[in-house]
């Protein structure tokens, strides 16, 4: 972490800025906020990069190996069994806790991984819009790999709309109106020029799938998937196509890449900064509870971990193969604020396109906390906390 950087950022602010930033943010995007979005982007250093990327890289050989798919089969619930599954994943990404090790150095520790897109529109607006109303140092980019805003729009477009007519590309959601992300959908819309469509609204002929547009039926050719199939069981009234029909579409990402590239295979893989982690259902002798935390397979945004672990949390547990014990790690308080240092969290965008022989990092989002865990419940009327943009040193 750049100190000086911090400096020069923290002396430049002003509400007035911040406030402008959101504003435009909301303005671009035709929609509002509804998560946080913190006050300032964070700058990282070259060092602390490489060893996020040689982590990753560990983790990307897993995934390439013959046998994955094999060993990740169990990972997908019967019920969300979908044909149509791809080779690989077009998009996957990497959460990384900035940690504190034994001897009080900064490394970062991959906390989670997801076969599964994220909020790829919002962060090409977060650096356009952050470049604008903030000093970014030349020397800093949020890109990876060579990558600005415009290829990576390109990239975007390559992966999710290939060949295809933008009429026949949806991006794929459950009630996406009542989704805190919509904002990221809008804007993703307004950069590709594809639809929003809501599973209820996806019409089956046979083996194509179709979307009605000014009553006319378009065929779809194929699905930018951001529904977490997961979540159908808080819908229970929901009335959708059968899934389990193979349908002429290409999933961009398959449903199954989200099973399969998870916390589930945090446990085969082994790196200096990968936590030790374990099944909790393979565990065979008693570990020490209090050095490790307790977290469902497969939940978003830090539902249902447990962090001070004891017997009587795990003995309520009746699927334990559908959860891991994962080794503590102590977030560093990194990020200089004006109300105190907050906790740092970074996610790197990695895409595979067709034709590439591995996933490359192209961006990133970064969140901030000063709560016991990173995410918004857990920092409920705090500042200088929330989604934010690293900026790496070149």
């Amino acid at each position: 972490m750049k100190h000086t950087l911090r400096e020069k950022f923290l002396e430049a602010f002003s509400m007035e800025k911040y406030a402008a930033y959101l504003a435009e943010i909301e303005t671009f995007a035709q929609s509002k906020l509804e998560f946080r979005v913190a006050e300032t982007p964070v700058f990282i250093s070259k060092d602390l990069k490489l060893k996020m990327e040689e982590t990753a890289d560990t983790v990307i050989e897993f995934i390439k190996d013959k046998d994955f798919k094999k060993i990740t089969e169990l990972s997908i619930p019967n019920e969300f069994k979908i044909p149509g599954e791809n080779e690989f994943p077009q998009m996957m990404v990497f959460d990384f806790g900035i940690c504190k090790n034994k001897a009080g150095e900064i490394e970062p520790q991959l906390i989670e991984m997801q076969g599964f897109p994220s909020l790829f529109g919002f962060q090409y607006l977060c650096d356009e819009l952050t470049k604008k109303h903030y000093d970014i140092p030349e020397n800093y980019d949020a890109y990876l790999n060579g990558y600005d805003g415009e290829s990576y729009i390109q990239l975007l477009k390559e992966i999710i709309i290939g060949k295809e007519d933008l009429s026949g590309v949806v991006l794929l959601e459950i009630y996406p109106q009542q989704q805190k992300t919509l904002i990221d959908f809008k804007i993703t819309e307004k950069i590709l020029g594809i639809k929003t469509v809501c599973l209820t609204e996806l019409i089956a002929i046979e083996d194509k799938l179709f979307y009605k547009d000014s009553g006319n039926l378009i065929q779809i050719k194929r699905i930018f998937n951001r529904m977490i199939f997961d979540d159908l069981s808080k819908f229970p009234e929901i009335k959708h196509i059968d899934l389990s029909k193979k349908y002429d579409v290409i999933w961009v990402t398959h449903p199954h890449w989200f099973y399969r590239i998870s916390k589930y295979i945090l446990p085969f893989t082994h790196h200096r900064y990968i936590p030790e982690t374990y099944f909790l259902n393979e565990i065979k002798y008693p570990v020490p509870l209090d050095e490790f935390v307790l977290k469902p397979l497969f939940s978003y945004a830090g539902m249902g971990v447990i962090i001070n672990v004891t017997q009587h949390d795990i003995d309520q547990i009746k699927d334990p193969e559908n959860w891991i014990l994962q080794r503590k790690v102590e977030y560093a308080e990194v990020v200089e604020t004006p109300v105190g240092n907050s906790k740092l969290e970074i996610r790197l965008f990695y895409f595979w396109k067709e034709g590439w022989d591995k996933p490359i990092a192209v961006h990133n989002l970064a969140r901030l906390s000063q709560g016991e865990m990173i995410g918004t419940r857990y920092n409920q009327d705090k500042t200088w906390v929330g989604g934010t943009i690293a900026y790496f040193e070149k």
